[in-house]
């Protein structure tokens, strides 16, 4: 099961890296129908004629894709229809995949460290700042590497 996660996040990661350089890519404040339609010079009519639709509906069309309610469906319809092709992809907000993994490891090791001395406390005994540091970095180190399901939790 280990080598499975790994093989599917190192298959995301490489994806990702692949979308790099449009990762950060804006969506223009008309959408992407309405932009590429006006910068070929096409228009409303003769969209709506290529997708069997009213002009009146390709309005509709590029206004839901302004304002995020467009299926993907539809969009991919209407890309088509451009001669174009709808490339659909989930990229992390901030940072990469992994460095997320290992934000979300080390806030659940430090959790379960700290549990720990609680208990340690109750019974009277106490963990060395130090210990407890190496005791977060170990459990995050580990954690990273078996990506447990609770690690989402």
């Amino acid at each position: 099961m280990y080598s499975e996660k790994r093989q599917l996040l190192e298959f995301v990661v490489a994806r990702q890296k692949e979308l790099a350089p449009i990762q950060h890519l804006e969506v223009p404040n008309g959408g992407w129908i309405q932009l590429i339609r006006k910068s070929i010079g096409m228009s409303l009519r003769q969209l709506g004629a290529r997708l069997n639709i009213s002009a009146q509906s390709v309005r509709d069309i590029e206004r839901r894709e302004a304002q995020g309610s467009i299926t993907l469906s539809s969009l991919q319809e209407a890309a088509k229809a451009l001669d174009m092709k709808v490339v659909y992809a989930i990229v992390p907000e901030t940072d990469t995949l992994q460095t997320l993994i290992e934000k979300r490891a080390r806030v659940l090791a430090t959790e379960i460290v700290e549990r720990a001395h609680h208990n340690m406390l109750l019974d009277h005994t106490e963990m060395a700042d130090e210990k407890k540091t190496g005791a977060i970095q170990e459990r995050t180190h580990r954690l990273i590497n078996e990506m447990p399901r609770y690690l989402w939790d």
